[in-house]
């Protein structure tokens, strides 16, 4: 039997009651007491990493994940990570990057409800989780939820409440869980040592564009960072009337990229990616060597990938090249 390491992170799957609400606080031995079943197809030992409701979990923490997966890769054939759903698509787009080419499995899980619970989602999860670690076919960064595996790279959180609480977005359901069977539409080939990196450096601002807003925004933020994410209506573009009172956000940009600055475009719309050439206002934006288009990539994956390519380099046409070149079908 496939040999599983558990490393336990906090989150919803992990709450019990408090007077403040839910917060993490069942221990990684305590949460496989809820799922026996499991030994029946896996051997597996536990690590209880950190305890974190997953809104306080960023670069720190996913730094803190990849040593332990690196530390144990040679002894395991699988991970399981559980972890809060709040910001799940995050760690495993950011992971995808830290961990590449692995051909053992990096799975994510958590649940919406907490596994004391009767009505609970998280034993299903768990099990699933397990299921897809133990399979020979499987590897890579993936997250197994409500019965499907998602790439890191393409996954988003899409409801609040309900058990189907995550998509791929604009990619295809790598595999299923049935009962206790994989089904694997996608089988990735990898070939080769896996790559781990740490260096997540955090110098950019995700700007969401509303009707009317001031291109006073751009000028603040430009005080203050180099690289920008821009969040775009429909296919992309900027704003290009002026005020009375202030330049357009078009030229606002512009002056921003002018200076040395980076922005990658992208779209608010869930599905199907930005196209700057569409519109008037956007075609424009495509000359600009300081603006690098998002296409089809979920915003998870772009903030993770530009933390991951600014680990590496600020230099812009380095940090264009690097954002460009996909990794794990994160552009399509």
């Amino acid at each position: 039997m496939k040999n599983i390491l558990l490393i336990t992170t906090g989150g919803t799957i992990a709450s019990t009651a408090t007077d403040n609400g839910l917060a993490p606080g069942i221990s990684s031995t305590s949460l496989m007491e809820f799922v026996p079943e499991i030994q029946e197809f896996c051997d597996f030992q536990t690590m209880d990493l950190m305890n974190l409701d997953s809104t306080n979990v960023g670069p720190t923490q996913w730094r803190k994940i990849v040593a332990s997966v690196e530390e144990n890769y040679m002894d395991f054939d699988g991970f399981v990570i559980t972890h809060g759903t709040d910001t799940l698509s995050y760690t495993a787009a950011a992971l995808s990057y830290m961990i590449q080419n692995s051909a053992k499995p990096v799975i994510l899980t958590g649940s919406q409800k907490s596994i004391y619970l009767r009505d609970t989602d998280a034993r299903r999860n768990l099990i699933d989780a397990f299921l897809y670690a133990s399979d020979p076919d499987s590897s890579g960064v993936k997250i197994v939820f409500n019965s499907k595996v998602i790439r890191g790279t393409r996954a988003r959180k899409i409801r609040t409440q309900s058990y189907n609480a995550f998509d791929s977005i604009d990619y295809p359901d790598v595999a299923r869980v049935m009962g206790d069977h994989v089904t694997h539409y996608i089988v990735d080939q990898i070939q080769g040592s896996p790559i781990f990196s740490y260096s997540m450096d955090h110098p950019l601002f995700v700007l969401k564009l509303t009707p009317g807003i001031s291109s006073n925004v751009v000028k603040i933020l430009g005080e203050v960072y180099k690289f920008l994410i821009i969040e775009g209506f429909g296919t992309g573009g900027l704003p290009n009337l002026e005020k009375d009172d202030s330049i357009s956000i078009s030229k606002a940009v512009a002056e921003f990229t002018s200076e040395g600055g980076l922005v990658v475009m992208t779209t608010q719309v869930p599905h199907e990616g930005s196209k700057l050439s569409t519109y008037e206002v956007g075609s424009s934006l495509t000359k600009n060597p300081g603006i690098i288009e998002g296409g089809n990539m979920t915003l998870e994956a772009i903030v993770c990938k530009m933390l991951w390519v600014l680990g590496r380099t600020d230099n812009r046409e380095k940090v264009k090249e690097l954002f460009l070149k996909p990794v794990d079908y994160d552009r399509l």
